[in-house]
């Protein structure tokens, strides 16, 4: 199988991104997948949310030019094992800003970050998974670009349209301009629940993307509480319904 690009964007924060990250990866490990995930946001939240230390390796990752085999190894000497099955991580901290500004210093093609996925893309990994950060452009186009798939969390909130609207702005640019082969995914409405406010955008996100959204993430408290004990969905409440919707996403890639 060759390894699928899954690449998780939106260019507003507090959307659910590492969340989905985090649990897609678990979910399709769960399919006896190999999965890495690399985190390009700054805040280094996917290791934080796996119980690991944030580290220094997203940095690395961007900015060692995979050229010579020693710098091969080294690169990958910063994949982390996270204690699950098949999921392994490529953590981020604070320095993956700096590499942000070094790539745009350097001024970096738009397949950079593809071109540096041909390190693992010839390992056993079925899949590669993205979590990205709010900015605009700089690594999160990249990491659009590098995709073969893309899924755009969304909450179900009037003010998280907006975002969602130049999000999908950028993915059409890619294609019309830049030539992207990759494809969306779809729009995934997250934090879904019962007010007016969170149906009428489920509403509004169905009229104006019809077969692109897809089922929406309930809101729900234990996703909140298993952050906090370091644990995904799967680990800390594995029979509710949340479980079963993170399920239902990691099924659809499989088709891909």
């Amino acid at each position: 199988m060759t390894t699928k690009i899954i690449t998780i964007s939106n260019q507003k924060g507090g959307v659910g991104k590492t969340t989905t990250a985090v649990n897609l990866a678990h979910a399709l490990t769960l399919k006896n997948k190999q999965a890495l995930l690399i985190d390009l946001d700054p805040q280094g939240q996917c290791a934080t949310k796996l119980g690991m230390d944030s580290q220094m390796g997203t940095y690395y990752f961007l900015t060692t030019q995979p050229g010579s085999p020693s710098e091969i190894t080294f690169i990958r000497q910063w994949v982390r094992e996270t204690g699950r099955d098949f999921l392994q991580l490529i953590p981020g901290n604070s320095m993956t800003s700096a590499a942000q500004m070094m790539l745009g210093v350097q001024d970096q093609p738009i397949s950079y970050i593809k071109g540096l996925l041909k390190t693992f893309t010839k390992d056993r990994f079925d899949y590669i998974i993205f979590d990205t950060s709010p900015s605009v452009g700089g690594l999160q186009e990249r990491a659009i670009w590098a995709a073969d798939l893309v899924i755009v969390p969304t909450a179900t909130e009037f003010a998280s349209l907006d975002s969602l609207a130049k999000t999908i702005t950028t993915i059409q640019t890619l294609r019309d301009k830049k030539n992207w082969q990759g494809g969306l995914l779809g729009i995934l409405p997250t934090f879904f629940d019962s007010t007016n406010e969170s149906r009428d955008s489920l509403q509004d996100l169905q009229e104006t993307f019809n077969d692109k959204v897809l089922s929406p993430i309930h809101r729900a408290t234990v996703l909140r509480e298993c952050w906090s004990e370091a644990k995904t969905i799967f680990e800390y409440a594995p029979e509710t319904r949340a479980a079963e919707e993170y399920k239902s996403l990691a099924a659809l890639v499989l088709k891909y």
